[in-house]
């Protein structure tokens, strides 16, 4: 889509696929949780000058496409991301104290992918992505 953006000195357009997992892979996110996740999520994202494009919040993963400015390393946003939003998690929906730190929310790791040229592939499969596992979870069915 040749969405160039600029700093003072570079002008760039690095977008991530990026998917991480609650810890233990249990389907945590859901119901009310998953309703306020997104809007703390791309919030976060903000935080370090990066933008969600797009975006799935599945039971038991989470799919992103971000924006991010190369000031940033893609571990710099993706850690504080997720470290931010498990202390949120902690202190708004499971009522830990204000010192409380996230620590059990999401898993360690995290898989990332350029996206290059392939940007309309990649969100097509975002969207679909809710589409595609419960097809794979019928054929587990049997």
């Amino acid at each position: 889509m040749n969405d160039i953006q600029s700093l003072s000195h570079t002008a760039w357009d690095c977008k991530y696929h990026l998917v991480w997992i609650p810890k233990y892979r249990k389907k945590l996110i859901y119901g009310q949780l998953r309703k306020h996740l997104g809007d703390i999520l791309k919030e976060l994202a903000l935080h370090k000058e990066s933008k969600i494009l797009e975006g799935h919040l599945m039971g038991d993963h989470v799919h992103m496409m971000v924006s991010i400015p190369p000031k940033y390393s893609v571990s710099q946003v993706v850690g504080y991301i997720k470290g931010k939003s498990a202390i949120h998690i902690a202190r708004t929906y499971a009522g830990h104290s204000r010192n409380f730190v996230g620590q059990n929310f999401w898993a360690r790791g995290y898989f990332v992918s350029t996206v290059g040229k392939d940007e309309e592939a990649v969100r097509k499969y975002i969207k679909k992505q809710e589409q595609n596992d419960h097809k794979i979870d019928q054929l587990t069915l049997f």
